[in-house]
Order: C-alpha cells, then sequence, then structure tokens
C-alpha cells in the first residue's frame, strides 16, 4: 500500500472485507452483471460524485473497478469525504486471481467483463 495512492493489492483488499470492510464496485452497469464481489454495492464511477453513498466513516471499504485505474479516481473522491478507502492494485482481474469470488445478481458463478 502507498499512501499516495491509498492502494493495495488483491490479498490486502481480501483480508480487508474478511475484517469487515465494505466493497464498492465502480464499474459500469453492463460489467457488474457479467460478474461483481458478492457482498459489493454498486455506484458507477461517473454517478459516484453526486451520488448519496453509505456512511462509510467508520470502516475500510476497498474500491474495485476492472483493472484499477477507475477505481484510483473513485477512492481519491471518497478519501476527501473522509473514507478510509484503498482501490485494488489490478481490479477485479487480480481480486478473481487472488481467490476472490464473482457472482451474478443471482448469485451464480459470474465472469470479470
Amino acid at each position: 500500500m502507498t499512501a499516495d495512492t491509498a492502494e493495495v493489492d488483491a490479498p490486502t483488499a481480501l483480508r480487508f472485507v474478511s475484517e469487515g470492510a465494505d466493497i464498492l464496485d465502480v464499474r459500469d452497469p453492463g460489467e457488474w452483471l457479467a460478474g461483481h464481489a458478492p457482498t459489493a454495492q454498486h455506484v458507477p464511477l461517473p454517478v459516484l460524485p453526486g451520488a448519496r453513498t453509505p456512511s462509510w466513516s467508520r470502516q475500510r471499504v476497498v474500491v474495485l473497478c476492472r483493472s484499477g485505474s477507475r477505481a484510483k479516481t473513485a477512492t481519491s473522491l471518497l478519501r476527501l469525504r473522509g473514507v478510509e478507502a484503498f482501490a485494488v492494485s489490478g481490479g477485479m482481474n487480480a481480486w478473481q486471481d487472488a481467490g476472490g469470488r464473482v457472482v451474478t445478481d443471482a448469485g451464480a458463478p459470474g465472469r470479470v467483463a
């Protein structure tokens, strides 16, 4: 993790989630529908600046996108709001490679799109 980018690798993100961190997925709706982390909340990056987001003032939030780029932007925005947010380096691909589950809304196995 680096302080300037607030970025963590996927194994660290999985550990944070096992310790109670929330997951925010900022991908587009089509990407989300193909597959996402089971407990993730979905707020596409373009709507995040004006979106009402949950109160995350007392816990960590890991932020996912496909590759990590949009997650960095979202993390910067959330940190300005006082949220302890971390972008997942490598995004959903790294999440899945590290053993993170990817599911559809129905709970079936999903895919990273």
